[in-house]
């Protein structure tokens, strides 16, 4: 199946790209950061995860070292190519429907900041569907101050550059966010676009989804655990 590349979103470099403009062998060669072990603090050992636009793995294979069984989903069967020893799903987020619940729901790489709310609410519908009663879902959020002061860049200790170099409004409090990365061999660009939610913003939707903030799990807010809310 043939998926199309979304409104808004483009990419640019060698290899495949996907839907959201992704280039998969770019996403193969991004270092992991500190996420699993952010994740691994905030979880039961051992949980049974549910990750939710999984990519090629970047955080999927230190999860499993870490000795949790992953479920791993994404709408691009050229990135899950690349995932070995977990479970995978090839779905859209937002119309994604296991079965069954999981200890935890992951929904990492900022994509609850998507530019189409209706698509928003479909990601966070997807997390409170699929996580257990007593389990929880951790969502990484942009920070404050990831559409300003640009252009902005950071080298990466594994020797490749990472700029963002525009986010221009294009309408109803969407940002067009162009992102270069560049390697000695190669380079490759995204655009997209994305919402910056404000913390209550970001609280609501969550409401609406039938979630709660439990904690913030870092001192600037990017990574939140919510829990169902099972308040009347």
């Amino acid at each position: 199946m043939e998926l199309r590349m979304r409104e808004g979103h483009q990419g640019t470099g060698p290899g495949a790209i996907t839907p959201d403009g992704c280039a998969v062998e770019l996403y193969a060669r991004l270092s992991v950061g500190d996420e699993p072990d952010i994740i691994a603090a905030a979880v039961p050992a051992g949980a049974h995860i549910l990750e939710l636009g999984c990519g090629v793995g970047r955080v999927t294979h230190p999860l499993l070292e870490r000795g949790f069984t992953v479920t791993a989903v994404d709408e691009s069967p050229d990135m899950l190519e690349r995932v070995r020893g977990a479970r995978t799903i090839c779905s859209p987020i937002e119309h994604l429907d296991v079965g069954e619940t999981f200890d935890v729901v992951i929904l990492a790489s900022f994509l609850v900041h998507t530019g189409d709310p209706e698509v928003r609410r479909g990601l966070l519908r997807a997390c409170a569907r699929h996580v257990a009663e007593d389990g929880c879902v951790l969502i990484q959020r942009e920070g404050g101050d990831y559409h300003i002061n640009l252009p902005r860049e950071r080298v990466d200790p594994a020797g490749y550059t990472v700029r963002i170099l525009s986010a221009d409004p294009v309408g109803g409090g969407v940002n067009a966010v162009r992102a270069e990365y560049v390697f000695p061999d190669a380079t490759w660009t995204q655009t997209f676009r994305s919402r910056p939610l404000t913390k209550e913003q970001f609280e609501e939707a969550l409401g609406e989804a039938g979630l709660r903030v439990d904690r913030y799990l870092t001192e600037d807010g990017i990574w939140v655990r919510a829990v169902p809310d099972k308040r009347p």
